[in-house]
């Protein structure tokens, strides 16, 4: 039900995959990406991928994983609004509930408090709006009034913050780590927007929803939207080696390339752009296509029908997600909508529980269940994850904390 960490989206086993890291480490295990040079791999990589993705991202920065990503296009915005003349465009905005890394920026980006707790962030110049979280939204489930709400909130901060401050806005097509919160259809259009009228740079963080985990290659295509920068990772090479992208559009790629001259500009990484993981990422994008992706979408239906037939248990207070990435939010009153107790210890019971059954799931500490399958996911595979999922939540409800809750 969970295949790695939201990254193994091609499943494992596939000699294919092995095939072509050996080959490539065998003609030519490392190259460096600095000083105008490059590797076959990572060229060809860099214009498949450009050729896919949505609009005029055809610019594409290798990294090691999502984190450093995200890291990547901090510096990148930075460089942007520098080169634009503009340097007091320093203020970066993001959405509780979000998760953009771990690294000491990214996790400041991020509004989960794990990630905070000691580490001194988020930063001063790092700022949030609420999360539509449609079952939790004060203004509650309809999708317009969510979005209406999401709008108002950012032009709120925009407004003050200055507009003439803001650099950027960083939005995830769904939240994955803040527990598999699926926007209303059309909220991340509606904030594309407004981030365009004010002129603020869009950043879509597909490090989770993309190569094909909510059944596209990427979620914004599913909105019909085009970022200004992309970031992904987990997918690209389906986590057999590590690898990142940030994907740029043209008119960004444009002002840092022009503000930078015959100069280099200054960012990159030993192993940006590495051969064996860019060689990785090229087979793996072969078999995305070569079914792996249809399947996913087949896979997703059935495994949301699924959840779906879960709704009716005493604890299922919510279920959503898109294609194969999807979450139950457990809960003890329905109409009050109250979590499990803290003693049901949900991150770790119920973990566990699932666990002995045979199913691995994400198990958030606020009672929700999040799931991660591979795309290679027969019907067998699905049924089987939603059949153990019925019998977790039947033992669960069993237990003498969560009955008492009930009551």
């Amino acid at each position: 039900g969970f295949a790695g960490l939201w990254c193994v989206n091609a499943g494992y086993g596939h000699d294919s995959i092995v095939e072509a890291a050996a080959r490539q480490m065998r003609e030519l295990p490392y190259a460096t990406a600095y000083f105008d040079l490059g590797s076959e791999p990572a060229i060809r990589l860099a214009s498949e991928l450009a050729e896919r993705a949505p609009g005029n991202l055809n610019h594409v920065f290798f990294t090691l994983g999502g984190s450093d990503a995200v890291d990547s296009t901090i510096r990148f915005v930075r460089y942007y609004w520098n080169a634009r003349g503009e340097p007091k465009r320093d203020q970066f905005i993001s959405i509780e509930h979000g998760y953009h890394g771990s690294s000491v920026v990214g996790a400041g980006l991020t509004a989960l408090p794990a990630f905070h707790a000691g580490f001194g962030i988020p930063f001063e110049w790092q700022h949030k709006i609420p999360s539509p979280y449609p079952y939790r939204n004060p203004v509650g489930e309809d999708g317009n009034a969510i979005t209406a709400a999401s709008l108002a909130a950012l032009k709120a901060k925009i407004e003050e913050i200055g507009p003439e401050r803001v650099a950027a806005f960083y939005a995830e097509p769904i939240q994955g780590s803040g527990g598999v919160i699926v926007p209303p259809k059309g909220w991340i259009k509606a904030i594309r927007e407004l981030c365009r009228q004010y002129g603020i740079l869009f950043i879509a963080d597909e490090v989770i929803t993309g190569f094909g985990r909510t059944g596209p290659l990427f979620a914004c295509t599913d909105e019909h939207i085009v970022p200004d920068f992309m970031t992904t990772a987990k997918g690209l090479t389906s986590g057999y080696v590590p690898m990142g992208a940030v994907f740029m559009a043209d008119h960004v790629y444009d002002v840092i390339a022009d503000g930078a001259g015959a100069a280099a500009v200054g960012h990159g990484y030993t192993y940006s752009a590495h051969p064996v993981s860019a060689a990785v990422a090229l087979e793996v994008l072969k078999l995305y296509e070569d079914g792996l992706l249809e399947n996913g979408i087949k896979a997703g239906a059935r495994l949301m029908i699924g959840l779906a037939s879960l709704r009716d248990h005493p604890l299922v207070g919510d279920v959503r997600g898109r294609g194969m990435l999807a979450a139950i939010e457990l809960v003890v009153d329905k109409t009050k909508k109250t979590p499990l107790p803290a003693s049901a210890i949900p991150a770790r019971r119920v973990f566990d529980r699932a666990w002995d059954n045979g199913l691995i799931i994400r198990a958030f500490a606020n009672g929700v269940l999040g799931y991660a399958p591979p795309l290679c996911c027969t019907d067998g595979d699905v049924d089987a994850i939603i059949e153990r999922t019925r019998l977790t939540l039947d033992q669960t409800l069993d237990d003498p904390d969560v009955r008492q809750a009930l009551a």
